[in-house]
This record gives structure tokens, C-alpha cells and sequence, in this order.
């Protein structure tokens, strides 16, 4: 492992999974460390982005894959040959750790013959967490919440001020050897790639970048909520005075998701009986909340005067964290709102099915609504599923992580680990 290398979260299942499948699929959005995390585990690498490189994998793709293994192919989604022939490899081969893809765009299914399946894994990586990047104290184990639900005193250093520059600055590895400014730039570069470029690298199909800017800003408008294409489009004609139809709209969602710039916060199930009562949109959340201020052109400053945009970034910051620790943990992060209006902003699932309920609060103002709401949720679940390993109110505020008298856990994010 380099020197310089900062260790993630994903290294150990990484490994895990190159001693088990011939190849290893690393999936996530640009700058996010895919190719350094890969290239510290790789032994010999080629990157198909560089154009002598992608000549010669669409003509030769074997020759391409030559080479010491573990072999990191970076960006094989511009010659998707490569998967085919990587596949073949696997079956001559019966070899564990034979190749590491990574890739920030999902290319079209036609474009590849083979899913894959039992030859190469699927990991996902995101932006840093605060963990990882240095910024929370880890003084709370999701993985002790599951056991003894319950959390010990622990002192945070988070509020309002520092929130929203994390916000701003987001989770991009490039910024340990930035100043602040230079921090805060990252996303608005990254937005702008994307919207004159970005978009149309999976198909091929060129679209309007007006209309994707446009688009990304009511998204951001909108993120970590449940906003249909409909809402969309209203909020597009509403403030811009541009109209696009909602067909167009989905399609351009769908080709940011397959460039990891959106992904879905799925409705939680708890049972079949419950089914006719679930409202099972999806939220909408940027990969990271910093997209979504630079869409915005949202500042630190001018987000401490907007309360109510900075707690949805917030939330969508909490989501970024959690998800990035639930992966560890082979689980997964869920929403729940019934038809009756109850809901929680983020739902913590097991593989086993254990699961904890998580309000996410930017301020202390809202902490005994949220912990009633809790309470109700864990009412009305009874009978229905197990019940819950714990309940918890995730905020950036309160100085302080404790357990209320009601039993719900109150948590600073810069507290939190897996």
C-alpha cells in the first residue's frame, strides 16, 4: 500500500472479494478514489480513458488485459468489449483476483453479452464519509446501535457553521491537498463536466445543457424528497420559464444515475401486509451534497441564512454517511412514509433483517417531535415486524452524543462510524 494512500472503508471487502471472484467491479462517481483505492491493491494497470489505450482495447481487447494480476483495467465502460473479454479470461483461467474494473458510468446493457455473474463482484463506492475523511470522532458504532441499542456519552464537535462547510466541501478525496477555496471549487467543476459532457458518456445521446442545468437545479431544489417528474416540471416552468416534457425528464434522471451523480433512497417495505399502505416513492439524493449546493450556487454563508435548504442538505449528507457505513455492514438504507403521513427519514436494515429508525434533525428544536415520531413508528410497526434495535435522532447539533430518557438515541453525524 502507498504511503500517501488514506485507507477506506471499502478496502476490506475489497479484498474479501478478489480472494473469492475473478474480477472485481468498482462503481461510483468521478473523484470519488476508485482508481487509488484499486491501484493500491493492483499489481499492473492500464487506463482505457487515454486514447492509444481505447484504440487498442475496442481492436485488441486481450492484449489489453495482459498483464500481472490483480490487473486494475480504469474506465473500461469507453471499450465495453472488455467485459466480454474479461469474462472468457475468468472461465479459462478458474483464478481468483484476475482483474479490478472501475468505472463512473454504467454503459447500455446491449453494448455487453454477459452480467457478469459469478465471475466479477459489484462494489460500490461514494464520496469520502466523514470517518473516513477525518471529520467525525467515530465515538458510535452503528454496529454496537444494532446490538445493545444504546449509545455512551460521547462529545461532538458539529453545529450549524460547520455543517454547511462540510456541505459545500463535500466528500472528494482531492480535497486533503486543497485549500478551503480550492475544496469548494471541486463541485462546481464537477457540475459543470456534467453538464456539458458528463450526460451523454453512457449512450452517447447529446443533450441540451441548458436543460440540464436547469434540471439540476430543481433536483437540488428538491433533494431528499419524493419529487415526481410531474413536480419537476412544474418547478422548471414555474421559476425558469422553460418547459420540457416529463418523458424528457425521466430520461435525463436515468442518465444521471448512470453516472452516479443521482441515486434513489428506496421506500421501506416492512411486510406484504403492510404493502396497500406504503407509499413506495423513492427520494432523489445528489451522490453528494455538495453537487447539490454547487447547482444551487450555495455558499457556507448563504446556507446559514436558509435553514430549510440547509436541512435537506443536511439530510442528504446523513444519507451519504449512512450508506457508505451500512455498505460495510452488508445492509442497506431505506425511507418510510405510510398513507396516513407517518414517516422516517431513514430506516437501517441487516441482511438478518434487524433494523433501526433514524430522524435526521438539523437543529435540537426539533428533537421531541422527531422522538415522538419514533415512538409512533414503533407502535404501529408492532406485530407486523421485529421490533427495532433502535431508534435515533442524527443531527449537527447538541454538542454532545446521549440517550434520552425515552430511549431514543440522540447522535451526532461527526460521531458515527460503522
Amino acid at each position: 500500500m502507498s504511503r500517501d494512500y488514506r485507507p477506506r472503508l471499502v478496502d476490506e471487502r475489497l479484498d474479501t472479494l478478489l480472494s473469492i471472484f475473478g474480477g472485481v467491479l468498482i462503481v461510483g462517481p468521478k473523484w470519488c478514489g476508485k482508481s487509488w483505492t484499486a491501484l493500491n491493491r493492483a499489481r499492473s494497470e492500464i487506463y482505457i480513458d487515454v486514447q492509444e489505450n481505447r484504440q487498442r482495447a475496442l481492436l485488441l481487447p486481450d492484449s489489453v488485459l495482459d498483464g500481472e494480476a490483480p490487473r486494475l483495467v480504469d474506465e473500461w465502460q469507453d471499450a465495453p468489449g472488455l467485459w466480454d473479454a474479461a469474462r472468457r479470461i475468468i472461465d479459462k483461467r478458474h483464478q481468483a483476483g484476475l482483474f479490478i474494473f472501475t468505472g463512473s458510468a454504467v454503459p447500455p446493457t446491449q453494448k455487453t453479452s454477459h452480467t457478469g455473474t459469478g465471475r466479477f463482484a459489484r462494489l460500490r463506492m461514494r464520496p469520502l464519509s466523514l470517518y473516513e475523511s477525518g471529520d467525525s470522532n467515530g465515538a458510535v458504532s452503528i454496529t454496537e446501535l444494532f446490538k445493545t441499542g444504546s449509545v455512551e456519552p460521547a462529545i461532538s464537535e458539529l453545529d450549524l457553521q460547520k455543517a454547511v462547510r462540510l456541505i459545500c466541501k463535500g466528500g472528494w478525496p482531492a480535497g486533503f491537498w486543497l485549500s478551503e477555496s480550492g475544496t469548494l471549487r471541486i463541485p462546481r467543476e464537477y457540475m459543470s463536466s456534467v453538464i456539458n459532457e458528463d450526460i451523454s458518456r453512457t449512450d452517447g445521446v447529446k443533450r441540451d445543457p441548458n436543460l440540464v442545468a436547469l434540471l439540476l437545479r430543481s433536483l437540488a431544489r428538491n433533494t431528499a424528497t419524493n419529487a415526481k417528474a410531474t413536480n419537476l416540471k412544474t418547478d422548471i416552468e414555474t421559476r425558469e420559464g422553460s418547459s420540457f416534457s416529463e418523458q424528457t425528464i425521466r430520461g435525463y434522471c436515468e442518465a444521471l444515475k448512470r453516472i452516479f451523480v443521482l441515486e434513489e433512497q428506496d421506500a421501506w417495505m416492512p411486510s406484504l401486509r403492510s404493502r396497500s399502505r406504503i407509499r413506495v416513492t423513492p427520494k432523489r439524493h445528489f451522490t453528494d451534497p455538495s453537487l447539490a449546493a454547487a447547482a444551487l450556487s450555495a455558499t457556507p454563508a448563504s446556507l446559514t441564512k436558509d435553514i430549510k435548504t440547509a436541512g435537506f442538505l443536511f439530510e442528504s449528507l446523513c444519507y451519504r454517511d449512512l450508506s457508505v457505513y451500512m455498505d460495510v455492514l452488508n445492509g442497506r438504507v431505506f425511507h418510510y412514509r405510510d398513507k396516513e403521513g407517518l414517516e422516517a427519514d431513514a430506516i437501517l436494515e441487516l441482511g438478518d433483517g434487524s433494523w433501526g429508525a433514524v430522524e435526521i434533525k438539523l437543529g435540537t428544536y426539533g428533537f421531541d417531535a422527531a422522538a415522538a415520531n419514533l415512538l409512533r413508528l414503533k407502535k404501529k410497526l408492532g406485530g407486523d415486524v421485529p421490533p427495532p434495535s433502535f431508534l435515533a435522532i442524527v443531527t449537527a447539533s447538541g454538542g454532545a452524543a446521549y440517550q434520552r430518557d425515552d430511549g431514543i438515541c440522540v447522535i451526532p453525524l461527526d460521531c458515527l462510524k460503522p
